[in-house]
């Protein structure tokens, strides 16, 4: 058992990897990564970027997917290209957020996940095992 799960921690640590390169490679701005996998279980890792308009982070969507099309790998959810504000890519085990920077700063899901939301889950712990 503790083999499949490391198995599966390296393989969303490379999709991460691999994503995130291609966010780069895109020029995405402000690029972060945030371990979730002991906070939730819809995801393991959280990628955040801030494009900088709506046709960079529509751009920045569509090029992710292409490139993970081409790899045999398809998105489960693709969701916000309308608006080109905030477009959501989950891939599973990694949930990209494709932000322009107003959005981002409006919706701070960095300080959401990194403290406030792990602070709150920590001190509902100690009652969930009673």
């Amino acid at each position: 058992m503790t083999e499949q799960t490391t198995e599966l921690t390296s393989s969303s640590s490379e999709l991460c990897d691999t994503l995130i390169g291609l966010l780069e490679d895109g020029k995405g701005v402000d690029i972060i990564h945030l371990d979730v996998s002991k906070l939730t279980t819809i995801t393991d890792f959280m990628v955040i970027v801030t494009g900088t308009s709506s046709r960079h982070v529509n751009a920045l969507a569509a090029n992710t997917v292409s490139s993970m099309r081409d790899k045999g790998i398809r998105p489960r959810g693709l969701e916000g290209q309308e608006s080109g504000e905030w477009v959501l890519l989950d891939f599973g085990d990694v949930i990209i957020h494709i932000m322009q920077k107003t959005v981002r700063e409006l919706y701070d899901l960095e300080g959401l996940w990194q403290s406030g939301f792990s602070e709150a889950l920590l001190k509902r712990a100690p009652d969930s095992a009673d």
